[in-house]
This record gives C-alpha cells, structure tokens and sequence, in this order.
C-alpha cells in the first residue's frame, strides 16, 4: 500500500481517515484523495495537509461514476491500494431524490470494482467501508453481527447493501482481495451539519430549536470517528481478504438521550443562552421520517477477538471532545452553513 486511492476523502469519515494515517499511524506511503465535492465534500478541511505533506498527499476531483476519469487517476498515481468511503449517505435525503443514491453508491462502486479487477496484478486490497443500516431495524434485544440478514428498510441503505454484495461478488468470482467494514453511526469533528450530533450542537449554541423525530426513543450505537478510522486501518492491515468485520462503539443509546447529553454539556462548556434558558427547553418534536428504523446495535467482537481492535472513546469522551471541536472551529463551520467554501471550490476546481 505504497499508493492509496481514499474516495471520498474529503467527507466527514474519509477526511478524519486521511488525517489519521497521515498525522498519527504507521502508515508511510502517499495518498490519493478522489472526491467529486458533492455538497458534504470540503477540501478545507484537508487544505493544510496539501500544504505541509505535497509529496504525500495529493487531492483530485472525480466522480466515481466517471470510469475513464477514475482510470486515468489510477494509472497516472500507480494506485496499489483502495479505501473506498465515497457514498451519497443521509436517509432524508435518500427519501427525496433516490436517484442520486442509485448512481454513485452502486453504479460508481461498479466502476472502482471493474476498474480494480482491470488491475488486479496491481491493487493489493479494496477496502469498502459500509453501513449497520444495511441489516435493518432490531427489536428490543439483539445485536447485528457480521451473519445477520441484510433487510434495507431505506434507499439508502438499500443502495449500500447492493454495493456490499457487489464487492463480495467481486472476491468470490474473479478473486479480487477485498475487505468490508459495516460500522454503526459515526460523530466527531469536520461532521455536515444535516447530521443529528451536529445540528444539534449547532441549534442549541444559537438558541434555536432542536428538531427530534417522533418520540426520539429510537436508538443508535454511537462510534467516535477517530475510532471508526483505526479499526478501518486495522482490517486493512490485518484482515482476511474476502471477510466483512462490524465495527461498533459500544455505545448503545435513544436519540432523546444523546440530545439531552449536549444540551447538558453545551450548559457547562459554552456561554449562556438569554434569560438563563436550559438547552434542553429548546427540543421539540416533529413529525417521524418515513422507514425510521428503531433500533440498531452492533456486535463487534469479530474485530476485537481476531483483530485486537477495541473503540478508545466512550460516548462520554467522545462526545465532550466532538462539542470542543466545534466550539474552537467556528471559520470552518461558518465555512460550511454559508457555502463560502462551495465558492473557493470553483476557484479552485471549476464546477
């Protein structure tokens, strides 16, 4: 893995990874970084990186759906390795426009697997990084595990499932070395704030409302994304080739719960609101998202038993940490609410 191609790596996960290989792993070869800077990807968020690592970073805008593009990028860089985060991801927007989740989450997945299988001598791995929503919606009890039926309950997760299943083919009819990564909901810094942990946290800082679905009992296990992107370098690393690995934090809890958390926590760590107002008066409940799954939870033991892989960060740590970011980045933020930076990519990279 001397020439790694990251797509999506100006995202929220794909940026965290590059700056984790980068600033803190035992990684020592250079990174392509293929992004298409739809509206969630912002290269501000790895510019200094162009600036102090020149030799070892190096950023290009595609589409995954372009295939003679992203051959050219994988020939030109002599790519021998693939981390693979590019996806359209959030469910609302799955509901409104489908379309856009079809064509990049499969159809582009298609492309980098034909393009990699054209290079087979080459391309040492094709890590894909998937979703629990993938499973569907577990009762009251239970854990997903890396067996557990897939049963998509939205577009999203729909389209998700069939670029998994895509990559598995792929191993077992042309032998190409894979590895998957199903990882439950991700928080941290450099998040979009469409995102609940976010918007959240954006909302309650401004005094505005906080929107929670339906009765804001549905639960997701919570993973700090700096964990999320050691276990990925740990499957890639070590993993068997053809083996999915379900990456989790461990932190089981209710919507409602994680929004009373930062509101408690914002309280202690930032400047009052007006009038002395709890943050927690500001929730209010809105009408629930078609297909909301209940509940999710991760078993992750298979990476923790063969991988020795372990989340550092309880939700607790996690959480204080990501609401910290956000307090000390606020030009990164106002970057990214008033789409300034969508202005710097046309200068930058044209449309």
């Amino acid at each position: 893995m001397q020439n790694l191609l990251v797509t999506g790596g100006c995202g929220f996960i794909g940026a965290n990874f590059i700056r984790y290989l980068l600033e803190e792993s035992d990684f020592r070869g250079r990174i392509i970084n293929l992004d298409a800077l739809t509206y969630a990807g912002n290269p501000l968020s790895l510019r200094d990186l162009e600036e102090r690592l020149p030799k070892r970073y190096t950023f290009v805008k595609e589409d995954i759906r372009n295939r003679e593009g992203v051959a050219r990028i994988l020939d030109t860089h002599a790519v021998d390795a693939i981390c693979h985060f590019a996806a359209e991801s959030h469910v609302d927007r799955s509901i409104t426009r489908p379309d856009d989740f079809i064509q990049t989450n499969i159809i582009g997945t298609y492309n980098l697997l034909q393009l990699a299988r054209e290079r087979q001598q080459r391309i040492s791995l094709f890590h894909h990084v998937s979703t629990d929503e993938v499973f569907g919606s577990l009762g009251d009890t239970g854990f997903f595990v890396e067996t557990t039926p897939y049963q998509p309950n939205s577009p999203y997760s729909a389209s998700k499932a069939s670029s998994d299943h895509l990559v598995r083919a792929y191993h077992h009819t042309y032998g190409l070395p894979v590895t998957v990564s199903n990882c439950s909901n991700n928080y941290g810094p450099f998040q979009f704030p469409e995102k609940l942990i976010p918007l959240m946290i954006l909302n309650a800082l401004e005094g505005k409302a906080l929107p929670v679905y339906g009765d804001g009992l549905n639960v997701r296990d919570w993973l700090f994304v700096r964990d999320h992107c050691t276990a990925v370098w740990a499957i890639m690393q070590r993993g068997k080739r053809g083996e999915t690995y379900n990456v989790g934090g461990r932190n089981e809890m209710q919507n409602l719960a994680v929004v009373h958390a930062i509101c408690d926590l914002l309280d202690e760590m930032a400047p009052a609101l007006p009038g002395g107002k709890r943050r927690r008066e500001l929730i209010t409940y809105v009408k629930d998202r078609p297909g909301h799954d209940r509940r999710y939870a991760i078993d992750c033991g298979k990476i923790e038993q063969e991988l020795g892989w372990q989340p550092a960060e309880s939700f607790a740590t996690g959480i204080r940490k990501t609401i910290r970011w956000y307090l000390d980045n606020s030009a990164w933020i106002q970057a990214v609410r008033s789409g300034d930076y969508q202005k710097w990519i046309k200068e930058q990279y044209g449309t």
